[in-house]
């Protein structure tokens, strides 16, 4: 995934690829952990969101998101759902959105 990153951050002409593989290049031990009372209280409904790191299901989501992600606890996964929202790996993210329009980091 990091090389594919890597790879869409020179061929596209989007920074987003870029800061996503430099973030992900650290340590595991320094990835970000970011909980959905964050993502609620930062996001609008229907937006796009990645967290290059973990997704904790730790407060609540009230509006439709689509979050992309490293990884997501089993909690935050069941509340995206239960708000309507969408759960997506970040190459999956790559696929949809090539270019990188109208998608935030959230970290």
């Amino acid at each position: 995934m990091l090389a594919a990153l890597k790879k869409e951050s020179i061929t596209g002409k989007s920074t987003l690829w870029k800061r996503l593989a430099e973030d992900l290049e650290a340590s595991t031990r320094q990835r970000c952990e970011v909980n959905l009372s964050r993502i609620n209280r930062f996001t609008k409904d229907n937006e796009v969101v990645v967290v290059p790191g973990k997704v904790l299901g730790s407060g609540t989501l009230n509006h439709k998101l689509t979050i992309a992600a490293l990884a997501f606890s089993g909690s935050a996964a069941k509340a995206v759902h239960q708000a309507k929202g969408t759960v997506m790996t970040i190459p999956d993210l790559m696929k949809k959105y090539p270019d990188g329009r109208n998608v935030r980091v959230l970290a």
